[in-house]
């Protein structure tokens, strides 16, 4: 399990109230991405390989997932 304590979460840019959505990222831990839901950071954090976040954020800048 990764020690998420020194996480240092912000706000995803895209993500606002006006949307539903509310997505904090900590990318200051070596090695991995940690996202959450703002509003219930104590259901925990989903934590990924990053290289494998920088793989989807490149997906998902290129409309990959445009539906």
């Amino acid at each position: 399990m990764t020690d998420l304590s020194q996480a240092q979460w912000r706000k995803a840019a895209r993500s606002t109230s006006g949307n539903g959505g509310c997505v904090e990222v900590a990318g200051n831990l070596p090695g991995v991405v940690a996202i959450r839901d703002s509003k219930r950071p104590e259901d925990g954090a989903h934590v990924v390989d990053r290289s494998a976040f920088a793989a989807f954020l490149a997906d998902v800048k290129a409309g990959r997932y445009d539906g």
